[in-house]
């Protein structure tokens, strides 16, 4: 039983070889297998050759091995199938707007916010923040809003770019605390990162799908 050890331990180390192909991997672990088989019978003691049964269970060791390399490998494919299956199930979320927190390309045209205004609140504001930090507006919110468009009407002078949006609320002048605020922005692709799905917006924003909290239709 040496040659099958051998041939085991060869067919494993090969199959470990990152880039190879099973189909390759396999003629080739065939021919190593028949040369040792060969050189093993040329070798054997005359007056103890190996029994057909030894031939035999050799031979169903090298077919074991081969259907284990070909399921490892319609297990691989089945995996990447699935990972593009998973990709897939989001393809039609490309076009529409989704609702999450990230920053947003603004350039010029209204942004659909949705503000997160602490409980027992009774004044806000919304902090309009560059892609530094920088604050660039801040405006008075009432703290009963649950949306807003972004900006009003007649405000000018905001120049284009990445910004991000927080708000503030505050209790008797107190700030009580700071949260981010949700956008629309629309998804224009989806992607595997590390395997995962994920969404790419039209500010540059890539974030996993479970990260959204709301899809509509565009200039819903």
């Amino acid at each position: 039983m040496e040659i099958t050890q051998k041939f085991a331990a060869s067919t494993a180390a090969a199959t470990a070889a990152p880039g190879a192909e099973p189909a390759s991997l396999i003629a080739s672990d065939f021919t190593t297998f028949l040369r040792m088989l060969t050189v093993q019978m040329q070798n054997q003691d005359p007056l103890d050759p190996m029994s057909t049964e030894q031939f035999a269970t050799q031979l169903a060791t090298f077919s074991g091995v081969e259907q284990q390399v070909r399921s490892n490998d319609l297990l691989s494919r089945i995996a990447d199938q699935l990972g593009f299956s998973g990709l897939g199930g989001f393809a039609d979320w490309v076009g529409k707007e989704a609702l999450a927190n990230m920053p947003v390309r603004f350039d010029g045209s209204p942004v659909d916010i949705r503000p997160d205004i602490a409980v027992g609140a009774d004044a806000a504001r919304l902090v309009v923040r560059d892609a530094g930090g920088n604050v660039l507006r801040s405006e008075a919110l009432s703290p009963d809003a649950e949306a807003l468009r972004w900006p009003p009407e007649g405000a000018e002078g905001m120049p284009p770019g990445l910004v991000r949006f927080d708000v503030e609320s505050y209790q008797g002048g107190t700030l009580l605390d700071i949260r981010p605020a949700q956008v629309y922005a629309e998804v224009q692709e989806t992607r595997l990162v590390d395997g995962a799905p994920a969404l790419v917006f039209a500010g540059g924003a890539t974030l996993a799908p479970d990260q959204v909290t709301a899809l509509r239709q565009p200039g819903g």
